[in-house]
């Protein structure tokens, strides 16, 4: 996995590689591994899984035919205006 630093901005490029993560399911991944995973509890997991994205692919295979709505993302919350620093006239 790669990501590139433009303009010496670490913190974008640090951004990116977390969200590049979280497609990839890396976290999720390493999560998992920090404790012991029974062979049972696996098979369990992987079947709720599988049944989830069956679930999902329905869901979008009816929206595409017309016989549900589609459903509406909730409205991104709007961001607080940063409050500006007032600048005090300096006696000279």
């Amino acid at each position: 996995m790669q990501v590139l630093v433009r303009d010496n901005n670490v913190d974008q490029a640090l951004r990116a590689l977390k969200r590049k993560m979280q497609r990839e399911g890396v976290l999720r991944e390493l999560k998992q591994r920090r404790h012991y995973e029974k062979p049972s509890e696996k098979r369990c997991r992987e079947a709720q899984e599988a049944v989830r994205r069956a679930r999902k692919a329905a869901r979008k295979t009816a929206e595409r035919e017309g016989l549900i709505a589609p459903r509406k993302r909730p409205e991104p919350k709007a961001r607080r205006p940063v409050p500006s620093v007032p600048t005090s006239p300096v006696a000279a």
